[in-house]
């Protein structure tokens, strides 16, 4: 197996068990995510980010839940924000869970075929950097995004709200590979 396919199945792998957890929270609470305005969802990868870093700087945690759940958390609500910007927020639930777990396929799909192309032009790149300097570059793009959000989506040359939760989602699987080669 060459580097980049060991890679893409790392990459898989980590996806998957953020969809099994998903599928087990949309179980226990459906898709309440729907209502959550996009400001709200930005503060919630903040708050996620924001601990992973603090347990970075601290080297403790008092609830005894480490790092690995809170990247984790950034992949499945990263790819909620995808489904928000597609669908807009709601009242309401208003998908099945069978619809959201199609919704959460399509966009996890199209983050992993975007990081395989980010990943043949860095060649794995990201393999020699450390797990806090994903965590920095997750807090630099919800930065990004409050950003854009304050600007109504307002852009002179930035890419979208979209390109930095796709880039947020490829970063939290890259420090989910790099905490479980520990």
């Amino acid at each position: 197996m060459d580097k980049f396919e060991q890679t893409n199945a790392e990459f898989e792998k980590a996806i998957a068990e953020c969809r099994a957890l998903f599928e087990k929270k949309l179980h226990d609470y459906r898709a309440s995510w729907r209502i959550l305005r996009p400001t709200a969802l930005t503060d919630q990868l903040f708050i996620k980010a924001k601990r992973i870093r603090s347990l970075e700087v601290k080297k403790e945690s008092r609830v005894g839940e480490g790092i690995r759940p809170e990247f984790m958390a950034l992949i499945n609500y990263g790819i909620v924000g995808l489904i928000q910007l597609e669908k807009g927020y709601a009242d309401t639930v208003d998908v099945s869970n069978d619809e959201a777990m199609a919704l959460y396929d399509r966009h996890a799909l199209d983050v992993l075929e975007l990081m395989k192309r980010k990943n043949h032009d860095y060649d794995e790149a990201w393999r020699g950097m450390r797990v806090s300097s994903y965590t920095d570059l997750i807090l630099t793009k919800i930065e990004r995004i409050k950003e854009i959000e304050n600007l109504s989506g307002e852009t002179l040359v930035s890419e979208g709200i979209d390109a930095n939760y796709m880039d947020i989602v490829n970063y939290a699987v890259f420090g989910l590979i790099k905490l479980t080669e520990r």
